[in-house]
């Protein structure tokens, strides 16, 4: 277990809540937590069902507190591979904790980096994200706003579909193409004028987008 572990989330868990005032030491903090662990670990074996089934999940859920607390420390570390690790770790996290470090990443100046938040916000499409994602479309890095396109098409919003339809006037062949792909995904009809539209564009790899897209759309 590393020892870089973020000591208010491990106090989070300690106490079960924020703002208790307690001033623990890292090293007792970390010594509590294995032993409790090991309890954990015991209770898996005791005779009632009910009581293995409520050890499995108090362990998963330890264990994904112990797993953010490293992941954060890696979040605010000088490595830039390990911050898109970490951001991509999150995605399999399924906790409300994990939402506050990918929305600020969003601000960060590498475009990479708000690339990768978008891609894990668009797979997790938290429907208390859409504002964020959304404001994205206006990214000044091309390639964050074709991330941003992409992960709308997994919110299953009938609003997104004039906001992606205004990008198909876009001279950039990969964001015009992801908007088609993303309104096939959400398959809302109120899509399928614009997307005809698009079969008469010059760029053939925007009309395959189209053609898929219009294959996906509800009847």
């Amino acid at each position: 277990m590393s020892l870089s572990l973020s000591l208010s989330v491990l106090l989070m868990t300690l106490t079960g809540g924020i703002g208790c005032g307690c001033q623990w030491p890292e090293g007792k903090v970390l010594l509590m937590l294995a032993e409790r662990k090991e309890k954990l670990k015991t209770a898996l074996r005791d005779a009632d069902p009910g009581v293995r089934v409520a050890a499995a999940e108090a362990l998963d859920r330890l264990e994904a507190t112990q797993e953010m607390g490293q992941i954060l420390a890696a979040l605010k570390g000088e490595s830039r591979g390990d911050r898109v690790k970490a951001l991509y770790a999150l995605e399999r996290i399924n906790r409300q904790e994990v939402y506050p470090p990918l929305l600020a990443t969003l601000n960060d100046p590498d475009p990479d980096l708000r690339g990768v938040a978008l891609q894990v916000l668009g797979k997790k499409a938290n429907p208390k994200t859409l504002g964020n994602v959304v404001r994205h479309l206006k990214d000044p890095h091309p390639a964050v706003r074709v991330h941003a396109v992409d992960a709308l098409g997994n919110f299953f919003e009938p609003k997104l579909v004039p906001y992606l339809v205004a990008l198909f006037t876009e001279g950039d062949d990969a964001l015009v193409s992801s908007a088609a792909q993303s309104l096939g995904r959400l398959g809302f009809v109120e899509a399928e004028a614009p997307l005809l539209g698009l079969l008469q564009d010059s760029r053939a790899g925007v009309r395959r987008a189209a053609v898929e897209a219009l294959g996906r759309l509800g009847g």
